[in-house]
């Protein structure tokens, strides 16, 4: 094993940590509380449930294909639309009453909160298609024509080869 493959899988087990095995684990052990989470939104208990369990599935499943490399460009987009809408529906700045950028304000943090799920989810985008241009093009061409398929995320490219 080189030291490349070892950098790109604590990359992309620094990326899915959040989810495997943190927050999948808090969901498991709690979840009554997280379905009560849930519940803010305005939904009963029973839709508040069917949430967790997707989330659930999506934290575990999604994030061991970005880890594995399995089917990793469909799970990374997958986990970055989970964190666009777990902003929008869990991390709405714009609806507090104290939203300031100087002083104590509850607000500000909730806003510092939703970018950082937008800049996560931009992250596993750049999983998914690329860090650049070129490969965002060659990356969403792939994804395209089989959106299961690996980015082979551990393989070693050779010169000229």
């Amino acid at each position: 094993m080189t030291v490349e493959i070892v950098i790109a899988f604590l990359m992309r087990l620094g990326l899915v940590a959040l989810f495997l095995p943190f927050s999948a684990y808090y969901v498991l052990v709690d979840f009554a509380g997280a379905r009560t989470h849930a519940m803010t939104l305005g939904v009963g208990r029973t839709v508040a449930s069917l949430m967790m369990l997707a989330a659930l599935f999506i934290e575990i499943v999604m994030s061991l294909g970005v880890l594995s490399g399995v089917a990793d460009r469909f799970a990374a987009v997958v986990l970055a639309v989970f964190c666009v809408m777990t902003a929008l529906l869990y991390k709405q700045f714009w609806k507090t009453d104290d939203f300031a950028f100087v002083g104590t304000s509850r607000g500000l943090g909730i806003f510092w909160d939703f970018w950082k799920n937008i800049a996560l989810a931009a992250a596993f985008l750049m999983v998914a298609f690329g860090p650049d241009a070129q490969s965002i093009g060659e990356g969403i061409d792939a994804f395209l024509a089989n959106p299961f398929s690996s980015s082979n995320p551990y393989a070693l490219s050779r010169a000229g080869g």
